[in-house]
């Protein structure tokens, strides 16, 4: 009985992947997807705080709300920074995606050495602001605004500085270039979120709107 219900059972396709890459880069990533998804949630929490921002200057009679405008020196310097960490951030993410384990560890360390720079210039940054947190509405979401781009730095430079590592030490697998690729996606965001927060903490205050 059992020899010809096997008989009769229909013949199973096998299909060989595993000549296939076990892992790919850009929209063929999970990876890549999640970035993308996080960037749209932190992109939001940017945008709402822009909105809080001139929703209370449109409710005040004078701005800044006793205070001068922050110093233009550190922010301005800290800028051409970032737009600077552009360079070696790309270089990192070809190298990644060629496979060049070796030149995607020079370039990463490499934007971790322009990410702490930034980082100790943010620290007089908010020296700068003229205000202090807690002074009044102007000064709360001023150092609001401040305080998430810098989380972001933060969290992304131990992120760089982690894969910095494993790139070095191991263990090293081929996904490994993957997550350098998408950290360099993630510090285009951080980059690029930071032009208009820096127009509405440095500009917007010496305008008359």
């Amino acid at each position: 009985m059992s020899e010809a219900v096997g008989a009769s059972s229909p013949p199973v396709a096998v299909l060989d992947v595993s000549h296939l890459p076990s892992f790919g880069y850009g929209h063929r990533s999970l990876m890549w997807w999640s970035t993308l998804g996080l960037m749209l949630i932190e992109g939001t929490a940017f945008a709402i705080g822009v909105m809080m921002y001139f929703y209370l200057r449109s409710l005040a009679q004078v701005w800044p709300l006793n205070a001068p405008p922050p110093d233009l020196l550190w922010g301005t310097a800290n800028t051409i920074v970032l737009l600077a960490s552009m360079v070696p951030n790309q270089l990192a993410k070809r190298a990644a995606e060629r496979g060049d384990r070796r030149g995607a560890c020079l370039w990463i360390w490499v934007c971790l050495a322009f990410a702490v720079v930034f980082l100790v210039l943010r620290g007089f940054e908010f020296a700068a602001l003229n205000v202090k947190w807690y002074a009044n509405a102007y000064g709360s979401v001023v150092w609001l605004l401040l305080g998430l781009h810098t989380t972001h730095i933060i969290t992304d430079t131990v992120d760089t500085a982690v894969l910095g590592v494993l790139l070095i030490t191991g263990p090293f697998e081929g996904k490994r270039l993957v997550d350098v690729s998408e950290n360099a996606l993630y510090w285009y965001f951080v980059v690029l979120s930071w032009v208009p927060i820096f127009a509405v903490i440095y500009l917007a205050p010496r305008l008359q709107l």
